[in-house]
């Protein structure tokens, strides 16, 4: 029996919201190419001048920040970066909605940050986006997946390959998928 399909998702319906991007289409093109090139062919020890370019595109960073080459951002004024945080290589930061990062964050190799999601109960598939905020001392680990929406709180450690649907309890560390705090990251 072949399933009714009149309600299911019609891609010919999507469309944007007005200012979803948050800059021109223009401006979204030229920050994708500086990023594809000057960003990404950008020296290891380069970080002070892929600082300036994230600020240029309206990015807050503060001092000291590291952000590896291989780093994407997909609107880097929806970005705000605390002192001295960490971004590694091949992390994510797909900024639909703002993603703020404390100081003295870590957010290690190929995790990614997803501030978008979809409405899979819309026919029109509609772009959601919610902020995500990662307070000052977190450590999300290799290849995390955090989730739209999401505060993981101060000092919370997020373990490698986890998957962040909800918020993180402070100074807890947190596995999984779904993530769960499991123990304090420190003891007494």
């Amino acid at each position: 029996m072949q399933q009714e399909t009149r309600n299911f998702q019609d891609l010919r319906a999507f469309s944007l919201p007005p200012n979803f991007r948050g800059r021109s289409a223009v401006m979204v093109q030229l920050w994708w190419l500086v990023q594809a090139t000057l960003f990404r062919a950008s020296p290891q020890v380069l970080y002070g001048f892929r600082r300036w370019l994230l600020k240029l595109f309206g990015a807050r960073i503060g001092k000291g920040v590291r952000v590896r080459a291989s780093a994407t951002f997909t609107y880097p004024w929806k970005i705000q970066i605390g002192d001295y945080s960490w971004i590694g290589d091949d992390a994510v930061l797909y900024s639909f909605a703002p993603i703020t990062l404390g100081t003295n964050v870590v957010i290690s190799q190929k995790s990614y940050l997803c501030a978008g999601t979809h409405d899979y109960r819309s026919r029109a598939f509609d772009i959601q986006s919610h902020p995500i905020v990662i307070e000052d001392h977190v450590w999300v680990a290799t290849d995390v997946f955090v989730a739209p929406g999401v505060t993981i709180h101060q000092g919370a450690v997020v373990g490698s390959r986890s998957s962040v649907f909800g918020d993180m309890p402070a100074m807890m560390i947190c596995l999984g998928s779904p993530a769960r705090p499991v123990r304090p990251r420190f003891e007494d």
